[in-house]
């Protein structure tokens, strides 16, 4: 398959995100009984083959109570780079393959129009990955990717000046990219980046667990975040899977390990430091997509600007609050307004940009 890589920009970014596959997100707000009507577990992230995402969206559409679908620029690596973009005014890449179709165009234009340096990405020939998101009244999101037959870029596609002059590379755990991850991995850490890796889901550590412990034991990740699902899969069968002894785990292998609790904040550890930080904002959540993806953002930005752990978990908190007030993994203006004045209150720094 031929790769048409997009012009190089001559500037690093300073925080590169590697996404193999470009994702569109269709977001959806939905009730219960059509969630009934979806195999898997309610809450989790299940892949599902082309035809099971069309006869979910038709579903959708067809269904008088679902408000319209939203599609968006998706994938957990894109919401953090292009929250760190928008949100935070950092220098932003990223790292994939999109498919020569409309989805395609618009994960690129809303990258772009982000900011995110675009230069990295190839078009390839096929189809642009699609996820469906749906969210109940409670805010928790159900997640169906549908990755199989997407077009992904290759870990022999990668090169060291990918990554010559960034300082952070962003990772999202994923056993079937396994092999794109540790090249990329390889390349960073010859060209002096940090690595950050966010576990993804309960599922993906449930049943790629050997994996997963292998890649953290590599002593390649610098820094590791992980919900308390995730935390729990992580440590299963052990004497001791609290969220404590995960963090505890985490750190082990990691210089910094975040483990986060939704509504009720997070723990962090740093060398020998541990915080404990409430979250900020909503306790019910409008859709929770995105949480954690742009706690990344504030966290990695905080350690970006030499700001305490403890700080850095506040800014997370802060930019994971400003997600969940609205639909989907991409914050409106007006919710960065919200979280720059949250940082205010708390005597944290403000970025200085324009939304």
């Amino acid at each position: 398959m031929v790769a048409e890589a997009l012009p190089k920009n001559p500037e690093a970014p300073l925080v590169l995100g590697l996404q193999p596959a470009a994702l569109i997100d269709n977001v959806a707000h939905v009730d219960w009984s059509l969630l009934d009507q979806i195999p898997g577990d309610r809450g989790g992230s299940i892949p599902v083959q082309k035809d099971e995402l069309e006869h979910i969206l038709k579903e959708i559409n067809t269904n008088i109570s679902v408000a319209p679908l939203k599609k968006i620029a998706g994938g957990s690596v894109a919401n953090t780079v292009r929250g760190l973009s928008v949100g935070f005014g950092v220098a932003t890449g990223i790292i994939g393959a999109y498919g020569d179709d409309e989805q395609g165009q618009l994960f690129v234009r809303n990258m772009g129009f982000s900011g995110v340096s675009i230069s990295r990405l190839r078009k390839k020939k096929g189809s642009t990955a699609q996820c469906v998101c749906l969210v109940d009244d409670s805010g928790n999101r159900t997640m169906r990717p549908c990755l199989s037959s997407a077009v992904k870029i290759q870990a022999d596609e990668l090169s060291k000046d990918d990554f010559k002059g960034s300082k952070w590379l962003v990772l999202r755990y994923a056993v079937l990219s396994l092999e794109v991850i540790q090249a990329a991995i390889r390349f960073a850490k010859q060209e002096g980046l940090s690595v950050s890796l966010d576990l993804a889901s309960f599922e993906m550590v449930r049943n790629s667990r050997s994996e997963l412990l292998q890649l953290l034991e590599s002593g390649n990740i610098d820094l590791c975040f992980a919900n308390e699902d995730e935390a729990a899969e992580l440590l299963r069968g052990a004497q001791e899977a609290s969220p404590e002894a995960a963090l505890e785990f985490l750190s082990r292998h990691c210089r910094w390990a975040v483990v986060t609790f939704g509504a009720k904040g997070c723990i962090a550890k740093h060398d020998k430091e541990v915080v404990q930080i409430p979250a900020v904002g909503e306790t019910i959540a409008t859709d929770a997509t995105g949480a954690g993806d742009l706690f990344a953002s504030g966290f990695l930005y905080g350690l970006i600007k030499g700001l305490s752990l403890e700080e850095c978990c506040k800014v997370g908190s802060c930019s994971g609050g400003s997600v969940i007030r609205a639909l989907g993994g991409e914050v409106t203006p007006e919710n960065w307004q919200w979280m720059h004045k949250q940082l205010q209150l708390k005597d944290l720094p403000v970025p200085d940009i324009r939304n």
